[in-house]
């Protein structure tokens, strides 16, 4: 019935679902008509009549039979499949639940084992729900675990039943068909026929087969959100680069994807500290996190900063709008840079400042000497910038920092990759001394980016105009932080050695994978001082090209900037991610095959 599908399965069933403008009735029976089938059987029940119809209309000459289930809303698939025993029983037999959408190689992979009776499988990843297996080294399966079984502790041992199954007639007859009477005898007909499966393999040794197909492309389509990922999965390779970028994150439902767009720490935080926030998890899911005071206190701690000077968010982003909301008249804006800021503002009030040089380079000299010419309230600094990864060090910041102040221009400097910086501890502003020279002055960091742990939301503002805290605190939300993100800052103080130490090691693989990426012949990649490489395309692609290459052949995201403003038309750029060892030199590996 697809309840939880609402508006798409109020008046059909779930089979006729369109994913990308394909219903999966037809896209499941295109499939099954490439084989050498002597019949198909379509299980009906709820609004079974409209597919019934469907099918007679559009597949007149398909060898297709009908089985009614007239009580489908009383029981469950082990009364459906029992209502097509007779069918079953006279050949071998594929079983295929209709709310599933798989690659062609699926089909292909049950057909040409030697397994003569087996259940697909995939190992078990977060997206995945309902019936698991366990299998032994001879791909022997162990044990069915339905959902009441299931633990969390034990999911590297399991793999998840891509409901699909291949049986022989002699497993039905003897095996299968017998103890579904039995089951359904003893303990009804709202079950799930994987019940008896595992039954079966409990006391039965009928040598049924795990057939692993991990790394195809399949879903299970339950509700909306699976229909949305399902759509970018099987979408036209264009169709799906633009469904995933327009996601923005969530990328655990993607199966296998690799994100070399979105910029976290992969080496913090430690294995300790995960440890720590698992064991608190139910008092932090069941208990209110506290006001905006409260985790204020814990930003200013978190940054040896003065409790009335800082401002905390739920990302960095609540409180760059709240920013952009307080700040008047004209805002000078470096590009290209990060466009959460000037998205925020109308057109005639950015005065945009584009370096002279193919790497995007500039000065605290060339902002002062251009900003003086062209007259500004507010200047935004990214430092170092994104995506060109530019650094202006602690002598150029207090020299723009003193223009600022002299020349009445608030400067909003954002330092959320500044960690990651040869010389982070000289270069940051987060000093309550600092900020009390240049009170006007505000500074913003991401928590996500350097201290890894995007899923949080925790992002901070710090400044010592106090009228501008004042407001900022009023516009955002009393409880915009959750009690994840709260304890999170609670206990960072306990980990802050493993915080210098993982920006220590961070800048180690940057200059390993730097080597790497200057090997790649089609590449220039940009000097950085942050957790990314902008990266100048000099030849055999164009960035989008590259950007679906990677994606398309090996499920690997990459940052296409030829959208973003600030770069030349007649160039072509991306911008590559910083990750751990393994996952840079996979890339590498990649770049160098193209």
């Amino acid at each position: 019935m697809g309840r939880r599908l609402g508006e798409f399965t109020a008046d059909n069933t779930k089979c006729m679902l369109e994913v990308n403008g394909v219903r999966l009735i037809d896209r499941m029976l295109r499939q099954l008509g490439t084989l050498n089938l002597s019949r198909i059987v379509v299980v009906i029940g709820y609004e079974g009549q409209k597919l019934k119809d469907y099918l007679l209309a559009n597949y007149p000459t398909a060898p297709i039979e009908f089985v009614e289930n007239a009580v489908y809303d009383k029981t469950n698939n082990i009364y459906s499949l029992w209502l097509a025993r007779d069918y079953m029983a006279e050949e071998e037999t594929l079983l295929l639940e209709s709310d599933l959408i798989f690659e062609d190689s699926v089909l292909e992979a049950a057909l040409k084992s030697e397994y003569i009776d087996c259940a697909l499988i995939s190992k078990y990843e977060t997206w995945m729900d309902g019936t698991m297996v366990r299998i032994d080294d001879d791909n022997n399966i162990v044990n069915f675990i339905p959902k009441k079984a299931f633990k969390y502790s034990d999911t590297d041992y399991y793999y998840k039943t891509v409901n699909i199954y291949k049986f022989s007639r002699e497993f039905i007859v003897n095996h299968y068909l017998p103890f579904l009477e039995a089951y359904i005898c003893v303990l009804g007909e709202n079950e799930y026929y994987e019940q008896v499966l595992r039954v079966i393999t409990l006391i039965d040794a009928t040598g049924i087969k795990a057939l692993p197909i991990t790394g195809k492309h399949w879903y299970e389509i339950d509700d909306v959100q699976d229909l949305r990922i399902a759509e970018a999965i099987f979408a036209e390779p264009e169709q799906r680069l633009k469904k995933i970028q327009q996601s923005y994150g969530g990328y655990w439902r993607y199966p296998g994807l690799l994100d070399f767009c979105y910029l976290v720490n992969p080496y913090f935080p430690r294995q300790r500290m995960i440890e720590e926030m698992k064991a608190n998890f139910e008092p932090l899911l069941r208990d209110y996190p506290s006001g905006m005071g409260v985790n204020s206190l814990l930003a200013a701690k978190y940054f040896s900063l003065r409790h009335d000077y800082v401002v905390v968010g739920n990302g960095a982003a609540e409180l760059i709008k709240s920013l952009m909301g307080y700040v008047s008249s004209k805002v000078g804006v470096t590009y290209p840079t990060f466009e959460e800021y000037p998205n925020r503002l109308p057109a005639d009030r950015i005065v945009a400042f584009h370096p002279s040089n193919d790497d995007f380079s500039y000065t605290a000299d060339d902002l002062i000497e251009y900003y003086s010419a062209n007259p500004v309230e507010n200047l935004l600094l990214v430092n170092p910038d994104n995506p060109s990864g530019n650094l202006i060090d602690r002598a150029g910041l207090e020299r723009l920092a003193e223009w600022a102040e002299a020349n009445n221009v608030r400067l909003i400097v954002d330092e959320s990759f500044v960690d990651f910086a040869d010389n982070a501890v000289d270069v940051t502003l987060l000093h309550n001394e600092i900020l009390e020279t240049h009170p006007s002055m505000c500074v913003m960091k991401s928590i996500s980016k350097s201290y890894g742990v995007p899923g949080l939301r925790l992002g901070v503002l710090a400044s010592a105009d106090k009228a501008l805290i004042d407001y900022m605190r009023k516009d955002v939300g009393i409880w915009n932080i959750n009690s994840f993100a709260e304890f999170y800052l609670q206990i960072y103080g306990k980990y802050e050695k493993d915080y210098a130490d993982s920006c220590e090691k961070f800048r180690e693989e940057r200059d390993i994978f730097r080597e790497e990426l200057d090997a790649i012949s089609f590449l220039r990649v940009i000097p950085s001082q942050a957790n990314y490489f902008l990266c100048e395309i000099t030849g055999k692609y164009t960035s989008y090209q590259l950007t679906l290459r990677l994606l398309t052949d090996y499920n690997i995201f990459i940052k296409d900037c030829s959208a973003k403003k600030g770069f030349p038309t007649d160039k072509q750029y991306v911008r590559i991610a910083i990750r751990d060892r393994a996952d840079n030199h996979k890339l590498y590996e990649v770049l160098s095959k193209l």
